[in-house]
């Protein structure tokens, strides 16, 4: 497929996740550019030769000229203020986003009525560390990028998106926002939640205690690592379904204590742990095909092939 064919993308932010997306889609063949508020990573990026500037509004009139997919990379925070950049200057252009959480987003994209281009998109991966100098063409490989289909989704900007994901090497799974912030709550944020107060028990421990830390604290408290300001970017815009996760982990904790005090006892905990774990090893995943997008029922087909293991391998 040509570049013509793919169509250009903007990138609005090039931290991590924003710049690695850049970086993979140049590699991919796509006429690329992007936009970054911090002159320092403007600098950086154009250092290693790519077409980043801290000018929003060129950067969107010049996006708007090209029919770019409009790529939003920024914390949950600043969504707000470049929905509305967006809205004044390139309202016309397909929109996507890499944040964390599907449900805010799309309310905020509803509220600066640029719903009818928008499709949400999270890739799936990541690193702890931040900035351009962490940014890999490669992060998305084999991974997960989650792709919205909420009703109301257009098939031209719906395909520009799986395209981009497919062409950056991940595979898609199609999924409704409201039920991505339960499951990514699970799998992303709580983990992020029970690292810290890992991180922070062993720390109270000492230097004794930190000097016998080997494997299970390094690989539990990884994700501790990660800037203080993102991770609360990532989780607390998810607070509601969070706090329900946080409310059951919370209940197994103490039901494991109180199991350890009277009996002795961590048995219950353990198994269902191991069965949990057992269970992500043997995941099983199978290829979506059969749906063509804009057919009646596309959008329902897709759902339930995402939610019950399917992924999109081809477009």
């Amino acid at each position: 497929m040509n570049i013509d064919q793919r169509g250009a993308v903007c990138v609005l932010g090039t931290g991590l996740i924003g710049g690695s997306l850049l970086r993979a889609a140049v590699a991919s063949g796509y006429a690329a550019f992007g936009y970054n508020r911090s002159e320092s990573g403007v600098s950086a990026a154009r250092l290693d030769g790519f077409d980043v500037s801290g000018d929003l509004s060129a950067v969107l009139r010049r996006a708007a000229e090209v029919d770019a997919l409009l790529v939003i990379a920024v914390p949950m925070p600043a969504v707000e203020h470049l929905l509305a950049d967006i809205a004044a200057i390139a309202p016309g252009c397909p929109l996507t986003d890499v944040v964390s959480v599907k449900g805010p987003v799309l309310d905020a994209v509803r509220k600066h009525g640029l719903e009818a281009l928008y499709v949400g998109g999270h890739p799936m991966t990541g690193t702890a560390e931040s900035g351009w100098a962490a940014t890999d063409s490669t992060l998305f490989r084999n991974a997960v990028w989650a792709v919205g289909v909420d009703e109301g989704t257009g098939v031209r900007p719906w395909s520009r998106v799986v395209r981009l994901a497919l062409d950056c090497g991940s595979v898609v799974v199609p999924v409704l926002a409201g039920e991505h912030d339960q499951a990514v709550a699970r799998i992303s944020h709580l983990p992020h939640v029970l690292a810290e107060a890992l991180a922070a028990s062993g720390a109270a421990g000492g230097k004794l205690a930190l000097g016998l830390a080997a494997g299970s604290f390094r690989d539990g408290t990884r994700v501790a690592g990660t800037a203080p300001d993102l991770v609360r970017a990532i989780c607390e815009p998810n607070a509601s379904a969070l706090e329900r996760v946080l409310d059951e982990a919370i209940e197994t904790l103490v039901t494991a204590r109180d199991c350890l005090r009277s009996d002795g006892d961590l048995g219950q905990l353990v198994e269902a742990g191991y069965r949990g774990r057992t269970a992500y090893d043997n995941r099983a995943t199978w290829d979506i095909t059969g749906i063509t997008p804009g057919t009646d029922g596309w959008l329902g087909e897709l759902h339930r092939a995402g939610r019950d293991g399917g992924v999109l391998r081809a477009l």
